[in-house]
């Protein structure tokens, strides 16, 4: 995996997140940032601990980060969902990709538009016209017709253009050619994903977490210009922000990646060997990973503990999945009891290392991620359309646990 370190320490956590691989449930943060901010000039406004994890230029980066990084992974489940049904664009299961996909559109234009009301059209249309092109490439490689695939690349290669011109049209803080610039590696990372998708690769999994680590680093730029575009009250750029929405960027990842393990492994009748299953999983744990070391970077001691522990409760997880793929209710059960035993103790962990996260309600803070998980879960064994949609309910509670996280992290390491 090609990841950069998020940090969570004081002195360097502004750094990574920025360029990585890096509120309640359900709440999409960017679309509720106000429009009528206050005159403060975003970083001077002193604000520190949690406050400075909820300031309005930091809630728009997280918001940001969360529906861009979202873009991504809904979007790969989309072209690979499609490739797996043969191109049928209206067979049940592309269908309901598709409308997730299409959801994740909305609800950007919305964030967008609640801040610039008369660019939210604009802007729906010309995100659904890329994702449009995405598709076409995706065809076009999937049946070998090297000139639709082309007649794509140079769509996308336009497009850039003309969102960078339509970004600064309404923010002038963020020039039409550096938007335009920042899109490259979107969309050659999405290309690399499409292709080994195509082929069946294995390697589709880690080219898609490639594709979605640009996002945090999109969101920052786009948040800055817009912060100082409205004056937002705080910085997009301090360290609690960029802790925040580097958790923001993280927790999201974890939930679509183990949708796509689980998607594989039902796929693959269970076997976890086989090399896409194997490949979907080890790209899980590589987001394990890299939050054990965020935390570790802060709280050194903790690294080891978090890490099995999260490990164990995605082991939950699995066994949730294989209980109900093969019909095994001991087994479901189980699961269940086991994962609602590991709120318990995650919340612990957690207080024992941030005193200003009180064990109950980290573990209550789980609770929807486990619920809406088994959700998802039930979906993909029965073969539903509505598994998109419900993994993109899970994933919506992953931007409140990072606020919470972040909140305390902050307070704890009086991050500003």
């Amino acid at each position: 995996m090609n990841r950069t370190p998020i940090r969570l320490a004081a002195v360097v956590c502004g750094l990574a997140i920025t360029t990585a691989a890096c509120g309640s449930s359900s709440n999409n943060n960017a679309s509720t940032t106000p429009s009528d901010a206050a005159s403060t000039s975003t970083g001077t406004t002193g604000a520190t601990g949690a406050a400075a994890t909820k300031t309005q230029a930091a809630e728009l980066r997280a918001g940001l980060t969360y529906l861009l990084t979202e873009h991504v992974y809904l979007a790969g489940t989309a072209t690979g969902t499609a490739l797996a049904k043969g191109g049928n664009l209206k067979d049940p299961a592309v269908v309901g990709a598709v409308n997730a996909l299409d959801a994740n559109s909305v609800a950007l234009s919305k964030a967008i538009g609640s801040v610039y009301p008369a660019a939210e059209a604009p802007f729906l249309a010309s995100w659904r016209q890329h994702i449009g092109f995405f598709v076409n490439y995706t065809l076009g490689k999937a049946t070998k017709n090297a000139a639709m695939t082309a007649k794509a690349v140079k769509d996308l290669d336009g497009y850039r253009t003309g969102f960078g011109q339509l970004i600064n049209s309404v923010v002038p803080e963020l020039p039409a050619a550096a938007v335009a610039e920042e899109l490259k590696p979107h969309v050659a990372s999405l290309f690399a994903a499409i292709d080994a998708q195509v082929a069946g690769s294995p390697t589709q999994f880690a080219l898609l977490e490639t594709a979605a680590s640009h996002m945090p680093g999109t969101a920052a730029i786009l948040a800055k210009g817009i912060a100082a575009n409205k004056k937002l009250t705080g910085s997009t750029e301090g360290d609690a922000a960029a802790l925040r929405a580097g958790l923001t960027y993280l927790l999201t990842e974890h939930v679509y990646y183990a949708g796509i393990a689980i998607n594989q492994a039902v796929a693959d009748g269970g076997d976890l060997k086989k090399p896409k299953t194997a490949a979907a999983v080890a790209a899980l744990d590589a987001n394990s990973v890299a939050l054990s070391k965020a935390v570790g970077s802060a709280y050194p001691a903790a690294e080891a503990p978090f890490l099995a522990s999260w490990r164990q409760h995605i082991g939950f997880f699995v066994n949730y999945t294989l209980g109900k793929a093969t019909k095994n209710p001991a087994m479901t059960a189980k699961a269940v009891k086991d994962l609602d035993g590991y709120r318990t103790g995650f919340g612990q962990l957690i207080n024992s290392v941030v005193p200003e996260l009180p064990a109950a309600a980290v573990a209550d803070e789980l609770k929807p991620h486990v619920a809406s998980l088994f959700t998802a879960i039930d979906d993909v064994v029965a073969g539903s359309p509505k598994t998109f949609t419900d993994l993109s309910t899970a994933a919506s509670h992953m931007p409140g646990t990072a606020a919470i996280l972040a909140g305390g992290i902050a307070t704890n390491k009086k991050l500003s």
